[in-house]
């Protein structure tokens, strides 16, 4: 049996595609992640919390175009996508954004 640091080539390119592919999705929705110490299961919660956020929006009926991260002039504030703190980690992050989602449903 191998241990964990004897991953065969193929396996860690897989893991690394993963990680880029979550990486993307991110980006996609506005999420520029610095930290590069997530986990990709931190990392795949942050878009699970970034697209329930999102959809808590458009259910309150917010335009998830015009109430996008770094617009000047949203129609709702509590719209737009929270942006990460400096001194946030992602499951931090997360956490916030899932808040904001609970808080437009509620």
């Amino acid at each position: 049996m191998r241990s964990s640091g004897d991953k065969l080539p193929s396996e860690r390119d897989e893991e690394q595609g993963v990680h880029v592919e979550l990486l993307a999705r991110l980006r996609q929705h506005g999420v520029e992640l610095a930290e590069l110490t997530a986990t990709d299961g931190e990392i795949a919660d942050l878009l699970s919390a970034v697209e329930g956020f999102e959809a808590a929006v458009q259910e309150a009926g917010g335009d998830l175009f015009v109430d996008s991260p770094g617009t000047s002039a949203p129609d709702d504030p509590r719209f737009v996508l929270p942006r990460m703190g400096d001194d946030e980690t992602v499951v931090q992050y997360a956490a916030r954004i899932q808040a904001a989602a609970d808080q437009l449903g509620a």
